[in-house]
């Protein structure tokens, strides 16, 4: 075997590779042996198949989801059981280029790996190589004091210029211990691992030191004991050990020293340290024990080490500081908000480039949907000057994560936008291959990428406005700048905040005809609320400020029509919210007809009220809910209902076919034609359009109504949401139940339309019933068969029913005849009886 892979390394391929072609052939030799075995049992066969349908149901999933942290561990212990080495590898590779392994995981690989080149090439110096890469990589993602260890006993052992102690060896081995000093040195309950293998490995090289070399053994105990006092000055567990330890070796060097007395023999300033690690240790002590209770929660951790770290803050050491952050990332690395804080940290007390590289690389691995975290990690490296090459890959990692919202998207873009002009600047920019070709092709991409309905007024104003003025500023090109307004204009045209901004950049520029050319564009243009009026304003402002006498003339010339189009329009949407209001929300417009009668000015015959004489059966005064008026009159009312709300609603029609403007936001009427509306309600009274606009982002919104209290113009807790289409409508109703500013909203479609039908056929309900009435009171109480039908009334519920035989529970009481009358009976002349004594009818009482 070791002559094949001599042969293997001779004709150019590295050890793993010859390593991997040793296992296949191996594996083929195996499964020879295996189908030659006339013994083997079916139940192999059965575990072989079910082994490679597990691996291949875990590669379909790694396929459809890679950034599945919990797939890929699962993948690379099934592999590992069935011993794929080459696919093992590979996986282990992949995984590791989207998340950091855990310490486990990377002493399993490297054990792996560690066994096969003893199998093979053991004093092989590429294989060592190998290993040792693997361990660097594996050091630089977690804090591991056992990983640590396991890193300096392989290159001591393996390292062949360490055996030998020869001088390159030797310094190599010392920075490695510095290193991993650095790095976990000051971990308080693991760190004297590391200090006492460094101490070992010292003492060793002075035990084989011959008794000639006395200058450079005075050297070597000199660095012991320097590394004794390092150790005694840091606050670590288990340090009185340490001491009496420290004091054992000096007394085998001859400095004898009282064992029973605990410092003598100790310097002085290594006492004093000693004294105040001890202290140090000691109020760090319960929190140690805290962290380390491992049967509390991961969220009751997760707060005790924040705990800590707010005190080891309040210390002013930011490596101790350090420490504690890289031991809270190793047991909670999805913890976004621990990440943000550690970075944050790092950024403002430990500016080193390879810690802050390493940390935000982690970080942004372990929270990819986090854009904060990758906009801080774009300024750290612009803070350490980093190439171009490395922002841009950084950059392009970022755009492919799944951030929550639109907003983080756009803040990295901003940023990356920022970066580059800050470079370009800069004197020398040139030479790094920067251009301004970059900023705009980094602005057309957020603008492809980030839809205008999804993004705020003020965020869709700030990114285009941005890039006009680097067009102006950098680029050198006007042209481009108000290409840029032009393109927003095509897609959101009707936000008057844009055409004032577009405006604002002609004039900061002294463009003053093409800012006096965009008012004639859109002064006649229709916005939400008061912008129709705002926008014509504007103009005569302008044309004050900047415009000649002419100029002023002809503006108001055109914007003076403009005016009084919006006020007439406005005045009748005033009268068309009186008259709705009035109207039941149950659509039964027979109860307020009187009300509507009086606000449309409709002509009303009212009849003066009957009376009744004491004792006869005269007409009495009605009450509200026995009146009726004649025939005639009902007909003639439920008509001028009818026609007065036809004719508004055909009014505002025309109104709005003739006038090129939207309703005001303080005068909305109550029904609206548009099919793509939301109904709002349980709305806090704090909300307001902003707040409705943030909630809605996500859903296209075109318009907000919020209504008001009519007597005190206080919020109603009520809105209606206008979207662009039926997709977005349907987004939004599917918030129902979520809450804005503490309260959860009810969120339904509105159907105008429905609504508008219910008021009609309460009108024609009215009219059919006057009509009913009247001909009841013509015909003499009965009714024919063609009566009959047109008597078919639709109640507000849809259910129908016809009027049969006697009906006197709708006709007044003074035209109802008295129970036990006829048509044969004449009516009694009640005004010629004569009245009855008291014994008249007492006569009459007792003959009954």
């Amino acid at each position: 075997m070791g002559t094949r892979v001599a042969e293997g390394v001779r004709e150019g391929r590295s050890p793993p590779e010859v390593v991997i072609a040793m296992e296949e052939t191996l594996a083929e030799q195996e499964d020879r042996n295996l189908n030659s075995d006339s013994s083997s049992s079916s139940s192999d066969d059965d575990d072989e198949a079910a082994e490679d349908l597990r691996i291949k149901t875990l590669e379909k999933s790694l396929a459809e989801n890679p950034f599945d942290y919990d797939t890929n561990v699962q993948y690379i212990q099934c592999l590992r059981k069935f011993g794929r080495l080459k696919q093992l590898r590979q996986a282990r590779e992949s995984m590791n280029e989207r998340f950091p392994l855990s310490s486990e995981m990377w002493q399993e690989w490297i054990k792996d790996e560690v066994s096969l080149c003893t199998r093979t090439f053991l004093n092989s110096s590429e294989a060592f190589t190998e290993v040792e890469k693997l361990y660097e990589r594996a050091v630089q993602e977690y804090l591991s004091v056992p990983l640590w260890c396991d890193y300096i006993n392989f290159v001591q052992e393996h390292d062949a210029s360490i055996s030998r102690c020869s001088p390159d060896g030797v310094s190599k081995m010392r920075q490695l211990f510095e290193r991993a000093l650095t790095a976990a040195g000051l971990h308080i309950i693991e760190g004297n691992k590391i200090w006492e293998a460094y101490r070992n490995f010292e003492q060793a090289i002075c035990l084989i030191m011959g008794d000639n070399e006395n200058e450079e053994k005075e050297k070597q105990t000199h660095r012991v004991r320097n590394l004794y006092h390092r150790q005694l000055s840091v606050p670590l567990v288990d340090l009185r050990s340490t001491l009496r330890d420290y004091k054992l070796w000096e007394a085998e060097q001859g400095n004898h020293n009282d064992a029973n007395s605990e410092f003598d023999g100790v310097p002085t300033n290594i006492i004093s340290a000693y004294k105040k690690a001890i202290e140090v240790y000691n109020a760090r002590k319960q929190y140690e024990e805290q962290i380390s209770n491992h049967d509390a929660s991961d969220s009751e951790r997760l707060q005790q080490f924040m705990n800590y770290i707010k005190f080891e803050e309040s210390s002013g050491d930011p490596a101790r500081v350090q420490i504690l952050y890289e031991r809270a990332v190793a047991l909670f690395p999805i913890s976004s908000d621990l990440w943000l804080r550690y970075s944050s940290d790092l950024d403002r007390t430990l500016k080193v480039p390879a810690i802050l590289r390493s940390v935000y690389s982690r970080a942004t691995k372990n929270c990819t949907w986090v854009g904060e975290l990758w906009v801080r990690y774009l300024l750290s490296l612009e803070r350490l000057h980093a190439s171009e090459k490395e922002l841009s890959n950084v950059f392009e990692q970022a755009i492919q994560c799944a951030f929550p919202n639109y907003k983080e998207y756009l803040d990295l873009f901003l940023t990356r936008v920022d970066g580059l002009r800050r470079r370009m600047s800069l004197v020398g920019s040139k030479e790094d291959g920067l251009d301004y070709v970059l900023i705009r092709e980094t602005f057309q991409r957020a603008t492809e990428f980030l839809l205008p309905e999804c993004l705020s007024t003020d965020d869709l104003l700030h990114l285009h406005s941005y890039w006009a003025r680097l067009e102006v500023k950098l680029g050198n090109d006007i042209v481009a700048a108000r290409g840029v307004w032009e393109n927003l204009l095509k897609k959101s045209g009707s936000m008057l905040e844009i055409w004032l901004s577009y405006i604002s950049m002609e004039i900061e520029l002294g463009q003053i005809n093409e800012a006096r050319s965009i008012y004639k564009r859109c002064y006649s243009k229709r916005f939400s609320g008061t912008g129709s009026e705002d926008v014509c304003h504007s103009w005569l402002r302008f044309e004050r400020e900047h415009g000649t006498l002419d100029d002023f003339d002809l503006a108001q010339k055109k914007v003076a029509p403009r005016l009084q189009e919006l006020m007439a329009f406005n005045n009748q949407q005033e009268t068309k919210v009186d008259l709705a209001s009035v109207v039941n929300k149950d659509g039964s417009p027979a109860a307020n007809a009187p009300q509507k009668r009086k606000i449309g000015k409709a002509l009303e015959v009212k009849q003066p009220p009957g009376k009744r004489k004491k004792y006869t059966s005269e007409p009495v005064q009605a009450s509200k809910r026995d009146s009726i008026r004649a025939p005639e009159q009902i007909k003639l009312a439920e008509e001028t209902d009818k026609g007065q709300v036809e004719k508004l609603l055909d009014t505002d029609a025309a109104n709005n076919q003739s006038v090129g403007t939207s309703e005001s936001r303080e005068s909305k009427p109550n029904h609206y034609n548009d099919e793509c509306t939301a109904f709002i309600s349980n709305l806090s009274v704090e909300a307001n359009e902003d707040h409705l606009r943030e909630f809605f982002r996500d859903c296209g919104v075109t318009a907000i109504r919020l209504l008001k209290d009519r007597k005190t113009g206080g919020p109603r807790g009520l809105a209606y949401v206008d979207f662009s289409d039926d997709e977005h409508l349907a987004a939004a109703v599917a918030k129902n139940k979520q809450k804005l500013l503490g309260k959860k909203l009810s969120i339904a479609r509105s159907d105008p339309k429905h609504s508008q039908k219910r008021i009609l056929d309460g009108s024609k309900t009215s009219a059919a019933h006057g009509v009913l009435i009247g001909k009841r009171f013509a015909r003499g109480n009965s009714i024919r068969k063609e009566d009959e039908s047109e008597a078919t009334i639709v109640d507000k519920r849809g259910s129908s029913g016809k009027f049969t035989g006697s009906v006197t529970f709708a006709a007044p009481r003074a035209l109802v005849k008295p129970l036990g009358w006829t048509k044969r009976e004449a009516k009694p002349d009640q005004d010629n009886e004569k009245p009855k004594s008291n014994d008249e009818f007492r006569d009459m009482l007792l003959k009954k």
